[in-house]
């Protein structure tokens, strides 16, 4: 899938009441889920996960996982392509209620990837007319506000944001706070 067409099926995902309800309810943000730390490296770090250890529900908060399940929502992933670089050894989540009809849903994704790679990925979504910005976290790709189909309360649609040796997405840019424990 291209990246218009993920784009304009990303359009259609209205993050809007659910993550108002998740997130942004004049209350503190969902707490990160507790994994087990690594006793190997004395750190207290919680290690990255593996690629065949990455799924829809460890990829965000166990509490973000359970508001959408309570929803009745579940997950189904989907093929990860950023700027027209292939990303196999990450994962795509959409979730929605499947069962019905509708344009509402939410999407996550996180994958490893090079510097080369991260580099081909912001030019090709800046050929698309993506907007790039720096930031303190890492580089982020947004899309252009005036063709999202939902934003969020700062006017960010669908969002990637390019760290040291990964790359997350979130339906709009305050949902990449719900991408959590992969950086």
């Amino acid at each position: 899938m291209n990246s218009r067409r993920l784009a304009a099926l990303t359009g259609f995902l209205l993050i809007g009441a659910l993550l108002t309800g998740c997130a942004d309810d004049g209350g503190p943000a969902p707490a990160p889920s507790q994994h087990p730390t690594s006793a190997a490296d004395g750190t207290g770090a919680t290690p990255a996960p593996s690629a065949d250890q990455l799924t829809c529900e460890s990829l965000i908060s166990d509490g973000t996982v359970a508001a959408l399940t309570d929803a009745g929502w579940t997950a189904e992933p989907r093929e990860f392509v950023v700027g027209g670089v292939e990303l196999p050894q990450g994962l795509l989540c959409f979730w929605a209620d499947f069962t019905v009809p509708s344009d509402h849903g939410q999407m996550y994704g996180w994958s490893p990837l090079s510097a080369a790679d991260a580099e081909r990925a912001q030019a090709g979504l800046e050929e698309e007319g993506w907007r790039i910005e720096e930031g303190t976290a890492g580089v982020y790709v947004t899309e252009d506000p005036q063709y999202a189909m939902s934003t969020d309360e700062d006017g960010y649609g669908m969002t990637y944001l390019f760290g040291d040796g990964w790359v997350k997405v979130a339906d709009t840019k305050q949902g990449l706070l719900l991408v959590e424990g992969r950086e």
